[in-house]
């Protein structure tokens, strides 16, 4: 891992200059692929653009981005002044009655009095058929805003670098007090509590349609099992693996960290697995750099799981990416064969689990800087240092 200064981190939310500069990057890329539309409907990326958070719904939210001129955004009329509370930059909104509604007045009536003209309009992949059947077979899947979410701006690091101390802070707290009888949901509770809390705290104003506060803590009986988290009342044992999981979006931004870690003792068996999920780890946070491959990262820690004779145990990439949402691309990933660049943000995770021990697998928030990577998230990952004698 290159040390690096972390950027300060920050609280304020975007202003028109920080949104005004994501539309003109989106603008660039529509120009490149000759586009006078781009019609936006994941709520991550209507966000992304506008500071504007949205319940998914039977009534939709659609925002149009022109080449010239303020984004339009369709709305219903129920959720007019959220939009206008919320949003930052210029917008200019079409507001339709309600869903359903008689003709004339329906989003589909203002979806085309925005649209209709267009000779190229681009749609995200994930744009539901119901917004697609309303164009005019003028339009082609185009990535555009997933795309330019993935090199951060300075801004967006300042809100990642405290989102990481949020998570950091919540699961330092967990550590200092969990112990064998522990539920997963007392423990999940508390870290989800605090972070909360924090958030408010720090930012009075934030939205919490654009947060979320998860946390699990997993007992060896259920650590083989990444995603297991189906029983909230499991408990804490004697030994180990144990895996924490603190995995958020504070006000829009998200940020991760999780431990492999023991009460009381560290079983034998536990020993070699631990060991070899660390190598592997630091093979990860040498190799995530500017101008290495996502796939070539990926590559070599499975390279460290074959000469260790564990490939079989890995059921997962080594990272993917953060921003506005907890969970997104670009990948550390073998099929994913694309550059890394400064400002790109990576959950660096590599993890074996074997059924009748458990899961070894730690992750960090980690931002590839200019000469290397530092990591936002912190936590001891020594077996030493995350042996707990309770």
């Amino acid at each position: 891992m290159t040390t690096t200064a972390l950027p300060e981190p920050t609280t304020a939310p975007p202003d028109e200059t920080e949104i005004g500069g994501r539309l003109d990057r989106v603008r660039a890329r529509m120009r490149e692929e000759g586009l006078d539309l781009l019609v936006v409907v994941d709520p991550h990326s209507v966000y992304y653009l506008t500071n504007f958070a949205n319940y998914v719904h039977e009534r939709p939210f659609v925002l149009v981005v022109p080449l010239e001129g303020s984004p339009r955004m369709v709305v219903p009329l129920l959720e007019r002044q959220h939009v206008e509370v919320r949003s930052v930059g210029a917008i200019e909104l079409v507001s339709y009655y309600e869903f359903p509604a008689p003709a004339g007045e329906k989003w589909t009536d203002r979806f085309h009095e925005v649209v209709d003209g267009a000779t190229a309009v681009g749609v995200e992949s994930n744009c539901p058929l119901y917004v697609i059947d309303e164009l005019d077979g003028n339009h082609h899947r185009s990535d555009i805003v997933e795309d330019v979410r993935m090199i951060k701006s300075d801004y967006e690091i300042g809100r990642m670098v405290h989102a990481a101390q949020v998570v950091s802070d919540a699961h330092a707290s967990v550590m200092a007090a969990v112990k064998p009888g522990d539920t997963m949901a007392t423990l999940a509770g508390a870290a989800s509590s605090a972070m909360r809390a924090r958030t408010l705290a720090d930012m009075p104003n934030a939205n919490l349609l654009a947060s979320s506060f998860g946390a699990a803590i997993q007992p060896p009986m259920l650590s083989d099992d990444p995603h297991n988290f189906t029983d909230v009342f499991a408990v804490m044992e004697e030994g180990g693996p144990h895996v924490s999981v603190i995995n958020s979006v504070v006000n829009g931004y998200g940020a991760e960290i999780e431990r492999t870690f023991f009460l009381n003792t560290v079983p034998d068996a536990a020993h070699e697995p631990f060991e070899v999920m660390m190598e592997a780890r630091r093979t990860a946070f040498d190799l995530t750099v500017p101008g290495a491959s996502m796939a070539g990262v990926d590559q070599a820690v499975r390279e460290v799981f074959v000469r260790h004779g564990c490939l079989d145990r890995v059921v997962h990439r080594t990272g993917h990416s953060f921003g506005v949402t907890g969970h997104e691309g670009p990948f550390l990933a073998i099929s994913y064969d694309h550059e890394i660049e400064p400002g790109m943000v990576f959950s660096i995770e590599p993890g074996i689990y074997f059924a009748g021990l458990g899961g070894f697998r730690h992750s960090d928030t980690v931002l590839v800087t200019e000469t290397g990577n530092v990591s936002l998230t912190t936590a001891p990952d020594s077996l030493d240092d995350l042996l707990f004698a309770r």
